[in-house]
């Protein structure tokens, strides 16, 4: 329980700094969390982990995005990332049947494409402000709104820390297994 506690505190700590720095925006671990605790947590409780960062983190977020742009996130927003995240966790579900460094990067990149396009579907669809058009699709993809950085920006770095984030989690994991004499993940490959 106290990994958990302090996964929840550090990974909803991480996304508030990265709301501060513009280059950092949408670099937080929460989605390899959700995809690492699929692939390596047994106690299907601790899938509740990313889950409760992610609320914890978005009860400040909400408010930040508020009173710096204007901009509320709604219900159905934080509804969607969660969905997102349920499927992380089933991609990770599915990898722990297999375990092997590539489909670790996979599943990462699956979840992360995945994230992605359901995140910025639905902007796309909720927000007035695009064209109900492929084309509006398109520029939901993208470039988003104009007072924003990128859509594609968010996604590079949604990328990079998903990719990051899960490879230093299965370094962790991989390090405690070779400290308790247990196989690693090269061990168990199935071909």
């Amino acid at each position: 329980m106290i990994l958990a506690i302090a996964l929840i505190i550090l990974a909803s700590g991480w996304r508030i700094v990265a709301a501060w720095e513009p280059s950092l925006a949408n670099f937080a671990p929460l989605m390899a969390l959700a995809f690492c605790g699929g692939v390596y947590f047994r106690d299907r409780r601790m899938w509740l982990v990313p889950f409760a960062a992610l609320l914890l983190s978005d009860l400040y977020l909400d408010n930040y995005y508020e009173t710096q742009f204007a901009y509320r996130w709604t219900f159905g927003a934080a509804g969607v990332r969660a969905l997102c995240f349920v499927v992380a966790i089933f991609f990770g579900w599915i990898v722990s049947k297999r375990k092997s460094w590539w489909n670790l990067f996979s599943g990462t990149l699956g979840g992360a494409v995945i994230f992605y396009l359901v995140t910025n579907s639905h902007a796309w669809w909720y927000d007035m402000s695009y064209a109900k058009t492929a084309a509006g699709w398109w520029q939901a993809l993208t470039i988003g709104h104009p007072e924003f950085p990128p859509t594609l920006l968010f996604f590079r770095n949604s990328l990079a820390s998903d990719l990051f984030f899960t490879a230093m989690f299965a370094l962790a994991m991989e390090y405690q297994a070779l400290r308790t004499e247990q196989p690693s993940l090269l061990a168990r490959q199935q071909t």
